[in-house]
């Protein structure tokens, strides 16, 4: 299966952004930096909240997205 997206640009844009997120967090006060933190912390726990799993659902995913990663390897004829 070929990837709809450039692999070498993605990663080029992914390493892009963490320079300037490292840059950011570099030059803003520590105050500042962790509010910005807890608040997107915060919402991620806001958000698992609304969108309650069973352990059994967990796992089920877990399981489901772990087998789909196994045959997508296996089929490209890497070992």
């Amino acid at each position: 299966m070929e990837l709809s997206f450039d692999r070498k640009v993605h990663r080029e844009e992914r390493l892009a952004f963490i320079r300037s997120y490292a840059a950011w967090v570099k030059r803003t006060p520590n105050a500042e930096w962790s509010r910005n933190q807890a608040e997107l912390i915060d919402s991620f726990i806001i958000n698992a909240r609304n969108m309650p799993l069973s352990s059994r659902v967990y796992l089920e995913r877990v399981i489901r997205q772990r087998d789909k990663k196994q045959v997508s390897v296996s089929g490209s004829g890497i070992p």
